[in-house]
């Protein structure tokens, strides 16, 4: 399978909430960051987990998809409620991915934290989702919930 048949295999997967079949693309060592998380390893796994088992909404579609200088670029979407304050978000995401034996080690998401905060918290995020102080806080709640899941699953656990 081409690193690009993976990714596409990987967004399929999310459109169906197989947070399973999502977690085994990346390698043990592999890193994810995005405006809200910055993982690595099992964490990573644990995430998708933790966003397909709360997302009951969520909606999932992507394009675009395309391999380039050893990289492979996606463009994503994803329309769901917040979880924290029950607004919908749709969210417009950049993709991409760096391989190692097939596996990603790499993956970055890039999107509009403005806008996002925007939808998601309504008033707050329109007034502070320009500055780091919101930016950080989300940071630490996204964070702290990952955490709390992580404890109620011992599989993402290290060992």
């Amino acid at each position: 399978m081409s690193n690009k048949d993976l990714i596409v295999s990987f967004y399929n997967s999310f459109a169906r909430k197989d947070f399973e079949n999502m977690g085994i693309v990346y390698d043990d060592r592999a890193t994810f960051d995005d405006p809200a998380f910055s993982l690595k390893g099992r964490e990573i796994a644990a995430m998708w987990h933790m966003l397909c088992e709360r997302g009951r909404d969520l909606e999932i579609t992507f394009e675009a998809v395309k391999e380039e200088g050893g990289y492979v670029y996606a463009h994503w979407e994803a329309i769901y409620s917040f979880s924290l304050t029950k607004r919908k978000v749709h969210n417009k995401i950049d993709a991409r991915f760096r391989f190692e034996d097939q596996k990603v080690i790499e993956h970055i998401d890039t999107f509009n934290f403005w806008r996002w905060s925007s939808q998601a918290l309504g008033t707050p995020g329109i007034v502070l989702g320009w500055s780091p102080f919101l930016k950080n806080r989300v940071r630490k709640q996204a964070a702290d919930s990952l955490t709390t899941f992580i404890s109620k699953n011992p599989k993402y656990q290290a060992d």
